[in-house]
């Protein structure tokens, strides 16, 4: 956006003026004669207007301070123009980012000073650079050089009476195509000079071809003399390249596999080490064994146990089968008639004394079986008769028989225990023992394998340190063979490329070639040589031919891309223009309708067979760079279509008409392509009252896209403005500053 304007010596602004823009719309006002309107042509000097006549001049002395009685005459007039680069969410012109992409400044500078001697410069920064440069600079934001954002005092009807062709132009800038035309003027540009030196490179060889022609018949003659040593060189490069890299190949292979052979020799042998290693120290065989032997003697101490208890418990089942039966009979033999009430009371008594725990001690069951056996004697001695003192010892000989039955079982089933897990752990030690076998014959083979690898490997570097030898001896012989061909030969014998690959041929064929130099080499000790200026010559000759075929290729290419580009760009102009001109005309119509209160505006092509532009007589501030003469297109013509009212041309428009489509043209073009900032120097003039209402709406919509300065009398556009600065002049001639913004002046008016 627009941040400043400075101006110092410019025509009435003597003293340095600052103009501060930090509101969208700021209004210029004062009187008439006060210098107010040499704001606007300041921007214009400033943004590279060359013509004097747009700027009320006819030399560039006329737009320095020319003095007066109380002030000097300046000897230089500056304007300079400071936007703000900064990174915008939308900017001025139309997109994101900075007003000038190309400059990675948040605040750009753009000078013009023109000194009495008629020399000028422009600055960027600070930097003095070509009007070129600005320009393009400016068309990179919507800043054309035809002016159609500068619309100076009486010039409001400006682009309603310019030609055709010059509001074609207008509309061009406006729609932001002078980047294409900068692109496509600098592309012919080239293409002229490309053509040029196309026809300079066509010359050149013309001039070169019958030198060439004398050469080659004299480099032919010597080339029959060196025929021979021609052959000798191109075999000589043919076969050491060669052989020089059979040699260097099978030097690399043969090291390779030599080194390869030394690492499997090193782990064969290290791996027969640690296999004599384990052998010798087998303990984990010896561990096996000793549990196999410690499983087997628990086994057979177990079972050997088991069987004598069996012995010892069917002794003891068959003396308790036999002393129940005795008892069984001496009960039968005495048989006595006890009362009711004896019989619960003993069996109380030994259910008393049966209360005992699963896991009682030894010592409680002595116990409760001792009273018991108390309480039976003294039952039986109630009522014993003959006879009853041998059932009592039957009976006490039945329960201890039961108590020692009862205690082989316990042990019985304890050595059954044993024995399954005796046998579990033998089973164990026994697989364990068949896998450690089992691996010691997989090591044993592995053994066999490894000491033929060793013996292999062995055999191997013996027989790639003889072939290392060979080569060596061949590397030789082929320095030797090489000696021999520079000799005969020259250096060219050995200027060859190295060679990345071998070809894929027998060895034999090598061998052929190898027999063949040989001959070559007496043939051409027998030959003799020839003339190498004269050859060098030519080649020369040729190689410069060569290079300007090259470059004249190079140039075809370059014009043909060259004309590319333009052709692109015609296309791309042509459908940017085709869519602007429409985008123009739907606003053009709507503003038009808006100011007269309906009919119709709108912008067309001249017809193909276009009137040529005429000459401009006008005085221009000089320029070396200045851009070249455009090409004719069809210009653009107005058509208007008044409500109520038949109008034939734009002649017939009376001032206030002429102001109002102008005004309308002018927003249309800046609303469909914004510029940076739009300056309006008394184009509301002719409006009356309601007209200037519509005015200033207008530009308090236009002011959402563009900054507007306007220079004004009319007290609707002045009150839109958010920063009014007056301009006075007193008697000494010098224009003169003041400023207010108008929410300080409402402030201060309540």
């Amino acid at each position: 956006m627009l941040k400043r304007l400075e101006i110092a010596g410019f025509k009435s602004f003597a003293r340095k003026t600052v103009l501060d823009f930090g509101a969208s719309t700021t209004a210029i006002v004062g009187p008439n004669g006060s210098g107010k309107s040499n704001v606007a042509e300041a921007f214009r000097f400033a943004l590279g207007e060359q013509s004097m006549k747009s700027m009320r001049g006819k030399r560039s002395e006329d737009l320095i301070f020319a003095g007066s009685h109380t002030t000097a005459r300046a000897n230089r007039a500056a304007v300079t123009i400071v936007f703000d680069n900064e990174h915008q969410s939308g900017g001025g012109n139309g997109h994101g980012g900075r007003l000038f992409p190309k400059l990675d400044f948040d605040e750009v500078s753009i000078e013009r000073a023109v000194f009495r001697d008629g020399s000028s410069e422009y600055l960027i920064n600070g930097s003095k650079v070509r009007l070129r440069d600005v320009q393009e600079l400016l068309a990179s934001a919507n800043i054309g050089e035809t002016g159609h954002h500068i619309i100076s005092q009486g010039e409001a009807d400006r682009i309603l009476i310019a030609h055709p062709r010059e509001r074609r132009a207008m509309l061009e800038d406006a729609l932001g195509l002078k980047t294409f035309e900068f692109r496509k003027q600098e592309a012919e540009r080239k293409l002229e000079k490309t053509d040029a030196n196309m026809r300079e490179v066509e010359s050149l060889r013309r001039e070169i071809a019958p030198h060439i022609r004398f050469l080659k018949k004299q480099v032919e003659r010597i080339e029959r003399a060196e025929s021979l040593t021609e052959e000798l060189i191109e075999a000589c490069r043919t076969y050491f390249a060669i052989e020089e890299r059979y040699i260097d190949v099978e030097r690399a292979e043969a090291a390779r596999m030599r080194a390869a052979s030394e690492g499997k020799l090193r782990d064969a042998t290290a791996s027969l080490a640690a296999f004599d290693e384990r052998t010798t120290h087998d303990t984990e065989g010896m561990k096996l064994a000793q549990r196999i032997r410690d499983a087997e003697r628990e086994l057979d101490r177990a079972t050997s146990e088991r069987a004598s208890l069996g012995r010892e418990l069917g002794r003891v089942e068959g003396a308790l089968d036999a002393a129940k039966r005795r008892g069984r009979n001496i009960q039968q033999a005495n048989d006595v008639r006890i009362p009711r009430e004896d019989l619960q009371a003993l069996q109380d008594l030994a259910l008393e004394h049966a209360q005992l725990d699963d896991h009682a001690s030894p010592a409680a069951l002595a116990a409760a079986l001792r009273a018991l056996r108390g309480a039976i004697t003294a039952f039986f001695g109630k009522y014993a008769r003959a006879g009853e003192d041998v059932l009592a010892d039957e009976e006490q000989l039945v329960h201890s028989l039961t108590r020692e039955q009862e205690g082989l079982l316990a042990r019985d089933s304890a050595l059954a225990t044993r024995i399954d897990e005796a046998r579990t752990a033998l089973m164990k030690a026994r697989e364990a023992s068949m896998a450690h076998d089992e691996t010691g014959r997989e090591e044993r083979h592995r053994v066999l394998e490894l000491a033929e690898e060793k013996a292999r490997e062995e055999n191997a570097i013996a027989r790639l340190d003889g072939r290392l030898r060979e080569l060596s001896l061949m590397a030789e012989t082929l320095e030797r063979e090489r000696a021999e061909a520079l000799a005969l030969a020259g250096t060219r014998a050995l200027s060859y490329e190295p060679l990345t690959e071998l070809p894929q041929e027998e060895r034999g064929v090598q061998e052929e070639r190898k027999r063949t130099l040989e001959r070559l080499k007496i043939r051409v000790e027998e030959a003799g040589g020839g003339s190498d200026d004269v050859k060098k010559e030519y080649e020369e000759a040729v190689a410069r031919e060569a290079f300007l075929a090259r470059e004249l290729e190079d140039l075809a290419k370059s014009s043909a891309g060259l004309r590319d580009l333009i052709d692109e760009l015609d296309e791309e102009l042509t459908r940017t223009f085709t869519e602007g001109l429409a985008s123009v005309n739907a606003s053009f119509g709507e503003f038009f309708s808006l100011m007269f209160g309906g009919g119709g505006a709108k912008l067309v092509l001249e017809e193909a067979a276009a009137i040529p532009a005429p000459e401009d007589d006008e005085d221009e501030l000089g320029e070396d760079d200045a851009l070249p003469q455009k090409r004719l297109k069809p210009g653009i013509d107005i058509s208007v279509h008044l409500p109520k009212k038949r109008v034939q041309s734009l002649m017939q428009l009376s001032g206030g008409e002429r102001a109002l489509t102008s005004i309308a043209l002018i927003f249309a073009m800046s609303q469909v392509n914004p510029p940076p900032f739009l300056i309006l120097d008394e184009t509301d003039a002719a409006l009356d009252e309601a007209n200037s209402r519509r005015y200033g709406d207008m530009i308090e919509n236009l002011a959402k896209k563009s900054q507007l300065i306007v220079i004004s009398h009319n007290r609707e556009t002045m009150s839109r403005a958010g920063i009014l600065y007056g301009v006075t002049m007193g008697s000494d001639g010098v224009s003169k500053l003041l400023s207010i913004k108008f929410e300080e002046a409402a402030k201060v008016a309540k």
